[in-house]
């Protein structure tokens, strides 16, 4: 199992916190569940960090079966649109930049 990550470094100013939320829930996690493969969608929204530590106010995961899967997914409509509608919402609420992560996933339960 691998999971991609979007990881969204940078800021939304504390008035739009609202607004971008929204905006990620109503447009975006539609198209991202519905890229082709995916076992699950993660999206996380920053709460606190560590003093000093760079501030993540989203972070997406999509996690697939294998590589193959994964890059069918990115290949999709649905990921094509997906990147259009984030642009929107980025270029509207978000300052900073956005960089993706691709793990091998490895879970333990204790």
């Amino acid at each position: 199992m691998i999971t991609r990550f979007a990881l969204f470094e940078g800021t939304v100013g504390e008035e739009n916190i609202a607004s971008f939320r929204t905006a990620v829930l109503q447009r975006l996690v539609p198209l991202w569940t519905q890229f082709p493969g995916n076992s699950d969608v993660r999206v996380m929204f920053g709460e606190e960090r560590d003093e000093g530590a760079p501030e993540f106010p989203l972070v997406l995961a999509i996690s697939y079966p294998d590589r193959a899967t994964m890059d069918a997914a990115l290949d999709s409509a649905a990921r094509h649109q997906s990147k259009v509608v984030t642009e929107e919402v980025t270029k509207a609420y978000f300052k900073g930049r956005i960089h993706h992560h691709v793990t091998e996933r490895h879970e333990f339960i204790g």
